[in-house]
């Protein structure tokens, strides 16, 4: 067999439609990570239904209790021949909220339904279809090869990534001998749109930054006060305007990245970020000057204000509020002095006269990605170009956050992710969904990057 016969036998197991009947049973498992009451929905879908999949490939499966007690993980390890490469891939079985009654046309989250080249479902797209997408690739490369890989595989499946991962790192540093590899290869994320395949090399960090501003109890009236009393909402809102302009431009130095390297601006110049009809449109004159809209969003840093509150909006008394509240996040690119954002904020509102400001940080996630002399890089782009006819996108990092840096730099393993979904699918959000041709080649995408590792393999013997 050969390498088109692997992607065509990937293409027939997405046309006839194995996959998404695998999917739909994937999805009817509630893995819900967010909900107390989820832990025997993660428990089962990693031993009911990810188990004996892993096991029909050649794996050998283990299930691992994480330390804090939260979700188990699954890791699954084929060895073929210690000369041979070694793959390690990732995935997650949890997923947000279902969001029942809040679908189009009330469909059920917990079932897949095909409209039109949308398949609707919780998990389609973060992250059951994508890391089924790579199980359904492996399968089909190891029929084409009469039941050998041509390569060493490892898979690790947590179930507490749409909760932070708060496990991963110490189950990954205790596994470190058992999760040795030479490339980590995974999906999840978006692609840079629908038609064009991406590679991306790591993630955006994020630091949320809270903003309280505490002045008195209660309101008071306005006529009998105003123009005498301090008001929260007005100073709060004065403060933030320190920190990020109208047009969303950072207001000062020490929340801005490093200075975007000529190597990523070069992979850059041919990204296009076009959303579709369906997507929301870019909004003119806003972001830092002189940067392309890619750049941005995978090159720069960006503080968005994401929640705020003052008085009560939806009865508004005729009072000034004594105290008003926001929370902002800093989404940043590797080399941000993450360590001192949060007092460099503070110390930027304390010199602008804002001292009764209380500025504290939450939820951080580090920014990682791999170095752009890595070989695999090419690799992977000219892999996928062979299989589509298409030149990939390469990003160095995608604009949102994976626990990408638990593998680049815990595990010390290059890292190339490359996504099955795409901006418009409404992960975290009802009507979650993947798009059939978007599924089909992801399918052929992935079935020749395993050839190729296989080739790889067969040269180093």
């Amino acid at each position: 067999m050969t390498r088109a016969d692997a992607i065509d036998r990937a293409r027939k197991h997405f046309q006839s439609g194995e996959f998404l009947k695998i999917l739909d049973r994937r999805v009817g498992y509630r893995t819900e990570s967010q909900q107390p009451n989820s832990g025997e929905a993660l428990r089962a879908y990693l031993v009911e239904e990810l188990t004996p999949a892993f096991t029909a490939l050649g794996f050998t499966t283990r299930l691992i209790e994480a330390p804090s007690g939260k979700g188990p993980y699954l890791l699954a390890d084929y060895r073929e021949d210690a000369s041979l490469p070694t793959v390690l891939t990732y995935g997650h079985g949890d997923v947000v909220d279902g969001m029942e009654g809040e679908w189009r046309d009330n469909l059920d989250p917990w079932r897949t339904t095909t409209r039109g080249e949308r398949v609707y479902g919780r998990g389609t797209a973060d992250n059951k279809g994508q890391h089924s997408i790579n199980m359904s690739a492996l399968r089909v490369v190891r029929e084409a090869r009469g039941g050998k890989l041509g390569f060493n595989a490892k898979f690790l499946i947590e179930t507490g990534e749409e909760i932070g991962s708060p496990d991963l790192r110490r189950v990954c540093d205790g596994l470190r001998e058992e999760l040795k590899a030479d490339l980590f290869l995974a999906s999840d994320g978006p692609r840079l749109s629908a038609d064009r395949p991406t590679i991306f090399l790591g993630c955006r960090g994020g630091l949320r930054i809270h903003l309280d501003v505490n002045l008195r109890e209660g309101g008071h009236h306005s006529g009998n006060w105003g123009g005498v009393l301090a008001n929260a909402a007005t100073v709060l809102s004065n403060a933030i305007a320190c920190l990020v302009n109208e047009k969303g431009q950072m207001q000062f130095e020490a929340l801005k990245p490093p200075r975007i390297s000529n190597a990523i601006r070069s992979v850059l110049a041919d990204v296009k970020v076009e959303p579709t009809a369906d997507e929301p449109a870019l909004s003119p004159n806003w972001g830092e000057e002189g940067l392309s809209p890619a750049e941005r969003l995978y090159a720069w840093n960006t503080l968005e204000v994401l929640a705020m509150s003052a008085g009560n909006i939806a009865s508004p008394a005729n009072a000034i509020p004594g105290e008003a509240h926001a929370v902002l996040q800093l989404r940043f690119v590797v080399g941000t002095k993450i360590e001192q954002a949060i007092d460099a904020v503070r110390e930027r509102l304390h010199a602008n006269g804002f001292p009764m400001v209380e500025v504290s940080g939450a939820q951080a996630f580090a920014a990682s990605r791999t170095d752009f002399d890595s070989p695999w890089i090419n690799w992977a782009a000219e892999s996928i170009q062979k299989t589509t006819g298409k030149r990939p996108a390469i990003l160095p990092n995608f604009g949102g956050s994976l626990p990408n840096d638990v593998f680049s730099e815990g595990l010390g393993l290059p890292t190339i992710w490359v996504p099955h979904s795409y901006p418009g699918c409404s992960q975290h959000a009802p009507n979650e969904h993947i798009l059939l041709p978007v599924t089909e080649e992801a399918l052929t995408i992935m079935a020749g990057l395993f050839w190729d590792l296989g080739e790889k393999g067969a040269r180093r013997a």
